[in-house]
């Protein structure tokens, strides 16, 4: 086998082998743009988004606050102690 004749068949497998990878993602593009369609056609609305005030803080909050944080300070206690 002459070099020319190496170097022919290296460049003819060589685009081969692009127009493989082309044809594929080529395929690939149009059924993930089928398959997006399905899923908009079938899928349910997304619920609208309400914006409402956030509810004020107030006293009983901030009891819960402290509540949590001694819930929190015992099971971190208790963790460290090993029991």
């Amino acid at each position: 086998m002459q070099p020319s004749e190496l170097i022919s068949e290296g460049i003819s497998l060589m685009l081969f082998g692009m127009g493989f990878v082309f044809l594929f993602l080529t395929l690939l593009v149009y059924a993930t743009q089928a398959m997006s369609n399905v899923v908009q056609k079938y899928a349910k609305p997304a619920p609208a988004e309400t914006k409402s005030k956030p509810a004020p803080a107030s006293a009983s909050a901030a009891g819960s606050n402290d509540e949590l944080i001694a819930v929190m300070t015992a099971a971190v206690h208790k963790f460290r102690s090993g029991k």
